[in-house]
């Protein structure tokens, strides 16, 4: 602003000066011209006068000398300022020269820096017509550049990919060019050129040769496909090695179970648990394998869909308890009041996870025992597994999630396994969005624990553990126990729900605890003995509630027990439900929470006719005798269309079968082609539904898509277990 409003003021000054120096010229010229007409006049008077008057005539010559000096220093200062602005000219002529030596400088700069680049550009008016070729554009095009500019050259393109247009008008493509030199990947881009005010002028096209970048590219799909082709054939070479394993695997355990249930030497036994362990340790190893391969492959899908989470803990912890109960372990689970009643996710993958984590707890643990607890962690779910095992070095806490890795490695190892299970672990949370971590200290066992953001289910399920909690202020109880997992645990629960005093000691402190006060109910674990807790039962008979915590194979006590004064019992591990009744005394006896776990099998309310397609002989006999034993009538064929025939012939003569359990994977017609015609026949003739079940010892989620595109109902995995096809059956 301030060289703006001086800028007037400048030019007024300098206007002033140049008025000012026309000025003082004209007083100079005319007082040269007075002084030259004074001296002029002078002289002519002296030559007019009669005598010679020299005082005139001096004048007159002073007059005309002046008027010349005046001259000569008029010129004198007019060529002095033409020299200096001659001078101003020079320099002047100076730096335009330089400026114009610059400019074709950079001209030469430019054109060299056009010409000598790799990227082939060429400039086009509207109407086509190059007016501009770089070197790189015609070597392309294999033309001298006079031959191109001024036509509407094309280059010979054998193939376009596709065009982008960006927002500022840019389009952006590849082309493949027939050259010289061969074929060529060209990646052009188009952008139109400006000039002043005249509008659109040219087109100028910049291409950078990208064949090697389209090869490698090439190479890489090609790498690509032949990896995709080779996780394909490992999938189905994993999907054929386990369904050859597990099918006489299947005979192996079912067999075991049979021979299990006959009259057996106590060597026998033996003989027949170890076959049934190595079974399921080789079970477990193909199942590991299987979900390894299906995770690193990707195809590993995860439902949502909503789970209790305390269902599921308590499910976890009740398939276990025999594992760790055969150790001599303790084996418990406590379950937050805040915990959602229906959460959403997939339960099926966070039982595995789960299982995998108390299970290594239960194998790593000699003594002591093992926890899991799940609570609310903000708008998710934390579980932690605790044990009192071995523990974990420092330095071998992150390594154990990696696969093939374990702690406890080296030649003389206490503890076998493929160093899988947590490799799994790992990634399944990872891919649920959660984190796992361990801390440890070694000989005093490990702590698992496991964030999940498992968000609650629809309003209607929103209820929590809060409904089912429970006020017992002010009662004081007693638990009785030598354990330091479930008895501490079970003090936890109790004292959230209000109990006043919750007191735990070991069978001897009790003799000299009972009498010392009134206690409302008193809670001995079985594991303290039977002649300890039989004495204190007796010892406690003025407490209202008296519960033994017992194991099932320990049932066998339960009579001695009652006689003893103990009022309920609670079956190990415990569930919350459960105590829950016992406290508020809900179940009138405690014969109405018994099962009879060594009774023989119930007697179904209906035989169903059943018809068996499996191929393989041992399955066969497996499923007949475990079908038998179920009280159901089994028909057996050998493949699908014996299946057919059968199911046909059954139909027509009116006698249906009640269900068919068909094997997948068998010679001539398969179970998939049975199938489906089956589910024709029925559509054609209007006849009932018959559920289909497949058999498969393969339990890759593609195999199960296929058995519901064919119609069937639903998947039985080989080996066959008892208690699912008992389910089965009964729904």
């Amino acid at each position: 602003m301030t060289d703006v409003a001086a800028r007037p003021s400048v030019l007024t000054i300098r206007s002033s000066l140049r008025t000012a120096r026309r000025l003082v010229g004209f007083l100079v010229v005319s007082a040269c011209t007075v002084l030259a007409g004074f001296g002029v006049l002078s002289m002519i008077s002296v030559a007019g006068a009669p005598s010679y008057d020299p005082k005139l005539f001096a004048m007159g010559s002073a007059g005309l000398f002046a008027g010349a000096l005046i001259g000569i220093a008029l010129l004198l200062l007019r060529v002095r300022l033409l020299r200096k602005k001659l001078a101003g000219y020079e320099d002047r002529i100076e730096a335009l020269s330089d400026t114009n030596w610059e400019l074709r400088e950079t001209e030469e700069r430019t054109r060299c820096f056009f010409e000598a680049q790799g990227d082939a550009i060429v400039r086009r008016d509207l109407d086509g017509i190059v007016s501009f070729a770089n070197e790189s554009y015609c070597a392309l095009a294999g033309r001298d550049r006079d031959t191109i500019v001024g036509t509407h050259f094309q280059l010979d393109v054998t193939a376009d990919g596709d065009v982008l247009v960006c927002e500022d008008g840019t389009r952006i493509y590849d082309q493949k060019i027939a050259t010289p030199a061969g074929e060529r990947w060209i990646a052009w881009r188009e952008a139109t050129l400006r000039l002043g005010h005249q509008g659109l002028t040219a087109v100028q096209s910049v291409g950078r040769d990208i064949t090697e970048r389209a090869r490698s590219e090439q190479m890489l799909g090609e790498a690509r496909d032949q990896a995709q082709a080779a996780n394909r054939a490992k999938s189905r070479f994993l999907a054929m090695v386990s369904h050859e394993i597990r099918t006489p695997l299947n005979g192996l355990l079912g067999m075991s179970d049979l021979l299990a249930d006959t009259t057996l030497t106590a060597e026998q036994t033996t003989y027949v648990n170890a076959v049934k362990t190595s079974g399921g340790a080789l079970l477990s190893l193909i199942e590991d394998v299987l979900d390894f391969s299906k995770i690193e492959a990707g195809h590993l899908a995860l439902e949502r869909k909503p789970f209790s989470p305390a269902a599921l803990v308590e499910e976890v912890i009740e398939l276990l308890a025999p594992r760790a109960q055969a150790k001599g372990l303790e084996i418990a689970s406590d379950l937050d009041d805040d915990l959602p009643a229906q959460v959403l996710g997939d339960a099926a993958r966070l039982r595995q996870v789960l299982l995998n984590l108390v299970g290594n707890a239960i194998k790593f643990t000699e003594q002591g025992g093992v926890s899991l607890t799940a609570a609310r962690d903000g708008d998710g779910l934390v579980f932690r597994v605790r044990d009192t095992g071995v523990g974990i070095a420092p330095e071998d806490q992150d390594r154990i999630f990696t696969e093939f890795a374990q702690a406890d490695e080296g030649t003389a190892r206490r503890f076998g396994g493929t160093g899988l299970g947590l490799a799994i672990t790992k990634r399944i949370v990872t891919q649920m969005q959660g984190r796992i971590a361990v801390t440890s200290t070694p000989g005093n066992g490990a702590c698992f624990v496991l964030w999940l953001d498992l968000p609650r289910a629809d309003d209607a399920a929103v209820q929590t553990a809060k409904a089912e909690r429970i006020d017992l202020s002010g009662k004081a109880v007693l638990i009785v126990s030598s354990g330091c997992i479930e008895s501490h645990l079970l003090a936890h629960r109790l004292t959230a729900w209000g109990a006043a005093d919750c007191v735990i000691v070991d069978e001897h402190e009790a003799q000299v605890v009972l009498p010392e006060r009134n206690w409302d109910m008193l809670f001995i674990d079985h594991a303290v003995g039977t002649d300890h807790a039989v004495r204190l039962f007796k010892a406690g008979r003025a407490i209202a509630q008296r519960v033994v915590m017992i194991e099932p194979t320990a049932r066998v006590e339960l009579d001695g027990l009652r006689r003893a004064g103990a009022t309920r019992f609670l079956v190990k591990p415990l569930r919350r439900a459960t105590l829950a009744a016992i406290v508020t005394s809900h179940l009138p006896s405690s014969t109405e929470t018994d099962k009879d776990i060594g009774s023989a099998e119930a007697v179904p309310d209906k035989a169903l006719s059943i018809l068996v397609v499996e191929d393989n002989d041992i399955n066969a006999l497996l499923a007949r005798a475990l079908l038998d034993k179920l009280g159901h009538r089994p028909t057996i064929v050998r493949d699908g269309a014996q299946g057919l025939e059968s199911w046909m012939s059954a139909s027509a003569a009116g006698n249906p079968y009640d269900l068919v359990l068909m094997d997948i994977h068998m010679p001539g017609m398969d179970g998939l082609e049975a199938a489906r015609r089956i589910r024709a026949a029925e559509a054609e003739n209007g006849g009932a539904h018959t559920p289909i079940f497949a058999l498969s010892a393969d339990a890759v989620d593609q195999e199960q898509n296929g058995c519901r595109a064919a119609g069937m109902d639903g998947f039985l995995t080989k080996p066959l277990d008892r208690n699912r096809l008992a389910a089965l059956l009964k729904n």
